[in-house]
């Protein structure tokens, strides 16, 4: 028979990213003001009118993919981050430390309101799940080498 552990591990668990309010104005303005901005141009008689919109939707269509799709799961023995066209696979095992962050640095993460992953040698992820205090539960049950730093 199989430990309840070993269930979980084989399972997958998904924690959406937390979204900052002041992030969703952002990506609903900048395409719009950019989209006025074209429009108003005093070059649309011409023909490369178009190549700023193009610009312009693609620009919003990743902004929108991104936010849509940041999300953290437990899949098997890895905590992963998707976010968009891009992820993060990091062994359970790897895992040293998590604590609260507020750092500005890039990473899978839509909110100020974050976590710092250490893991590896002197690696670091920062993620900001919106589940915070279930997402971390989940951790510290299944990263064997996690201090207890929360």
């Amino acid at each position: 028979m199989r430990s309840p552990h070993a269930a979980e591990v084989n399972s997958i668990t998904n924690y959406r990213s937390k979204v900052d309010g002041k992030l969703k104005a952002v990506a609903v303005a900048m395409p719009c003001v950019a989209l006025v901005a074209v429009s108003t141009s005093p070059r649309l008689a011409t023909g490369l009118m178009w190549l700023p919109v193009i610009v312009t939707v693609l620009v919003a269509a990743i902004v929108v993919w991104v936010v849509l799709s940041t999300y953290y799961e437990f899949a098997g023995e890895e905590l992963v981050a998707h976010s968009g066209p891009f992820s993060w696979r990091i062994p359970l095992r790897e895992i040293s430390t998590v604590r609260e962050s507020s750092s500005v640095r890039s990473g899978p993460a839509l909110s100020m309101d974050r976590l710092e992953i250490a893991y590896g040698s002197g690696r670091v992820l920062l993620i900001s799940p919106e589940d915070k205090k279930g997402f971390l539960a989940a951790l510290h049950r299944r990263a064997p080498r996690l201090a207890h730093a929360l």
